[in-house]
């Protein structure tokens, strides 16, 4: 054990010695925000294309990459992903299935690494490979891109895909003819209809909405600025797609610049089309106008529903306009209103509000209207309002979130998909009339027994202010609370966005190795409704990582772990919340995992992707403060001791520009006074994480596993003596 100890120590030293040799270079700046002056001494490295700012990035990620092959078991992760995946044979994702009974879905085998496209006639029909995204453009060059979206057109007689790579998010899209496989030679590019809300067919299939950018540069901080809404017809020019609806073709609707104008889903039976100004709220802007009207040409949008309605998830159903209501509600209720003469406020009450269950999402169909309701984010119902009945119907198995799907609102088909923290994503087709759930999994359910044992704990942490905040626990039931094992504590608290229980094979990884794997509800999230969100949210952020703080505290005073047996994990806007637990309570973690985190949110404005309708705005005083509290490079001091920290960014990332996280593991470098690793990596295949071949996102992952088990002292993840020495 002694030479284990001496061991770890030297490398530790080694480790700490590279870096203090190779810091950043630092070229300060000062800025005054309402009479106070903000010191940012590495704004030098917010220049990307600055020869020395890149050259110490591409010398850090490679001194990381040095550290991490000293590990023995770096690429245990990666390995047994492949091996997981090889026995369940092959995944499928992103079904879609049409009016006429056309299954679309993406499905990778076990031995590829990106997923193709196929379909089939109805649930039992002939499987046929429609697209492999490996024959879009010269592989010579080295693109190798995937699909990461699809919509078939009503009958499915065409498809439109959305091409990426190398981690990118803004695609080319391409239409294919599904009988002849023929690809129309026209595409649309700089889109991103994954993430804006997708592409919405006519009624006749002639062709289709997707919201546009304004320009093509996305390093430009203009560049989501002004989007619209256009309508592209099939075999047209697709520089020629007309605006229908915008700021610059609506300016009476008084759609404001950083807002994106998109049309919501629809009914080929529908009358009218939703349009919303969508913004990081949790309500917004909705107007109205008739399919008929809009498709002539006319302009005439009419104003629908307001913010202070408190409406979301708007659907028609005949004359009426169904939606979740927070309207004098601390959680939600379904709720109706007249179409021609709504009254959001006043309207007719569906479903009440429910005692500690928020309601999810809800499809309606020819049988009534089915919804999904979860308490604390983690716990999952399913209900039927019929003929002023609401009906809880029994799922196939305890889950933790259940996802929905139907054709519309003419068709009895319902199909509900289940999944909890140890369960694996099941598929069924309900039977109303017999009241029975019949498996339709288009990936076959694989047998794990090392995951046998291993179970989920939903327990509430008492904050310091009194709330009860969820924490969902995965751990193998035989383990012992004896304060020694290592922890691995996952956490985001943003955009009111709940961290739903999936079958997270990572998670399940950890425990099987004797880990313990904590994801802590914090507010900022959805997990209790919008009350939740707003309690972590600008000058109620701090909510967010001491949130993550007092459960920490919890689960050693319980004996789960100890201080030198946790590491956090945070990723986006999660690098907030382990930024900032970090700072302000560095003696409390062994280890800390900022993975293209958030990191330097005073100067988020100053990049493409800005967000401070969501963290604030450096132009209002209340906010600036705000935003500096919250900033984990301002807080990061001299002579500090802080945990080891591994920080990863994507050279492509669009959505946290990659100079946030170098910016705050260079000033941590400068400054921390303890002998632990501060590692920066940098992905120079890749983005935010996703839109990129599954093995590199298994080994991107993997790294983060084999760095905390690293530092939390699991044997088998400690590097072994240099041999020369």
């Amino acid at each position: 054990m002694k030479i284990r100890i001496f061991i770890t120590t030297l490398f530790s030293i080694v480790s700490l010695n590279a870096q203090k040799t190779n810091l950043s270079a630092s070229v300060p700046a000062t800025d005054e925000y309402f009479g106070t002056k903000i010191a940012d001494e590495y704004r030098n490295l917010e220049n990307l294309e600055d020869t020395q700012t890149v050259n110490w990035m591409k010398s850090q990620n490679n001194y990381t990459n040095s550290i991490l092959n000293q590990i023995p078991k770096r690429n245990y992760y990666l390995e047994k992903r492949l091996e997981l995946d090889k026995r369940q044979g092959y995944s499928v994702s992103d079904l879609k299935i049409t009016s006429s009974d056309k299954y679309f879905y993406l499905k990778r085998n076990a031995n590829e690494n990106v997923a193709k496209l196929y379909y089939r006639e109805g649930f039992l029909g002939e499987e046929k490979l429609l697209y492999d995204p490996l024959t879009y453009k010269d592989k010579e060059q080295n693109h190798e891109f995937i699909i990461n979206y699809i919509s078939p057109s009503w009958d499915g007689s065409k498809i439109a895909l959305s091409m990426v790579e190398k981690g990118e998010e803004l695609a080319d899209i391409i239409i294919m003819d599904v009988k002849t496989k023929h690809i129309h030679p026209q595409i649309i590019t700089h889109v991103e209809p994954a993430s804006f809300d997708g592409i919405k067919w006519l009624d006749n299939d002639s062709g289709f909405f997707y919201v546009a950018f304004s320009g093509t540069d996305s390093t430009s901080k203009d560049f989501y600025k002004n989007t619209r809404t256009v309508f592209y017809k099939i075999g047209t020019d697709p520089k020629k797609a007309m605006d229908v609806f915008s700021a610059k073709n609506n300016p009476e609707l008084k759609i404001t610049e950083d807002q994106f104008p998109i049309i919501l889903n629809f009914d080929k039976n529908d009358k009218y089309y939703i349009g919303m100004a969508v913004e990081y709220q949790t309500y917004r802007k909705t107007f109205i106008i008739s399919k008929k009207d809009l498709l002539a040409g006319k302009k005439n949008w009419k104003p629908f529903s307001d913010l202070d309605d408190e409406a979301k998830n708007l659907d028609f159903m005949k004359d009426k306009v169904i939606f979740l209501s927070g309207y004098n509600s601390s959680l939600n209720k379904l709720r109706k209103t007249n179409i021609n003469n709504p009254d959001f406020k006043n309207s007719e009450i569906l479903i009440p509000e429910k005692k500690d269950e928020i309601i999810k999402s809800y499809r309606i169909t020819r049988d009534g209207i089915y919804y999904t309701t979860t308490k604390n984010g983690v716990e999952a119902k399913l209900y039927l309002y019929k003929d002023g009945k609401d009906i809880l119907i029994k799922i196939p198995f305890p889950s933790g979130s259940i996802n929905l799907q139907s054709k519309g609102k003419d068709f009895s088909d319902i199909w509900i998909t289940c999944s909890g923290w140890a369960n694996d994503e099941q598929r069924f087709k309900y039977d109303v009339k017999t009241d029975t759930f019949n498996p339709e999994n288009l990936a076959r359910i694989a047998d794990y027994p090392e995951f046998k044992d291993i179970i989920a704990e939903e327990i509430t942490v008492k904050a310091r202010d009194g709330e009860e905040i969820p924490l969902s626990l995965i751990y193998n039931k035989n383990l012992v609370r004896d304060g020694k094992s290592p922890l691995l504590m996952e956490a985001y608290g943003s955009y009111g966005i709940s961290d739903s229980p999936v079958f997270a094979k990572s998670y399940l990884l950890w425990a099987d190795q004797g880990g313990i794997i904590a994801i802590a509800h914090v507010r900022g999230g959805g997990e209790k409704g919008d009350k939740w969100r707003l309690g972590g949210y600008k000058e109620t952020k701090p909510n967010t990582w001491r949130d993550l703080i007092d459960c920490t505290e919890y689960l050693i005073k319980e004996n789960y772990t100890s201080k030198d047996k946790i590491a956090i994990w945070g990723g986006s806007a999660g690098g907030i919340t382990v930024g900032r637990a970090m700072t302000e309570r560095p003696d409390l973690f062994k280890a800390v995992i900022a993975e293209v985190g958030v990191m330097n949110p005073l100067r988020d404005e100053t990049t493409p992707n800005a967000q401070p309708k969501e963290f604030g705005t450096i132009k209002d005083p209340k906010e600036f403060k705000a935003l500096l509290e919250m900033d984990s490079y301002h807080h990061v001091e001299k002579g500090v001791k802080y945990p080891a920290t591994l920080i990863t960014g994507g050279i492509n990332d669009q959505r946290v520009i990659v100079w946030e996280p170098v910016k705050f593991a260079a000033k941590l470098m400068a400054n921390d006074a303890s002998s632990n690793p501060i590692l920066l990596q940098i992905d120079y295949k890749g983005g935010h994480g996703g839109n990129i071949p599954i093995a590199q996102r298994y080994a991107n992952l993997g790294d983060i596993f084999a760095f905390a088990f690293w530092q939390l002292g699991h044997p088998d993840y400690q590097p072994k003596e240099n041999k020369k020495k």
